[in-house]
């Protein structure tokens, strides 16, 4: 999904793949517009793609991008990954140079604000 990422602005390409409840895989990239407010990072539009497919929940997620380090998601996505996943769901952040950083919801959004149930 790396090579579909829309980014003529930053020029910092993402993609991520979230793999639903199911075992489906869903991909997706960065998608940039010129009101910066309204672009749409890769992991949500994986995520976002599950949901718009029936998906309720996911179980893992990958990122990457062309980073020195390991890839890691914005406030934004942290945010949203920890409304759609277990916080014991894994998270792989990547880069395209083999870089390899394994974590979870928790470990990556402490103290997330979730829905009281």
């Amino acid at each position: 999904m790396l090579d579909r990422s829309y980014a003529p602005y930053s020029k910092f390409h993402v993609g991520a793949a979230a793999v639903g409840a199911s075992g489906k895989i869903y991909g997706g990239c960065n998608i940039e517009n010129a009101a910066y407010g309204v672009t749409n990072c890769a992991e949500r539009t994986a995520i976002f793609s599950g949901i718009a497919a029936g998906e309720k929940r996911f179980t893992a997620l990958l990122v990457t991008g062309n980073t020195d380090g390991a890839i890691a998601p914005c406030g934004s996505c942290r945010q949203v990954i920890s409304e759609f996943f277990d916080q014991d769901a894994v998270i792989y952040l990547t880069n395209q140079k083999g870089a390899l950083a394994e974590t979870t919801v928790a470990g990556i959004l402490p103290g997330a604000f979730l829905e009281l149930k």
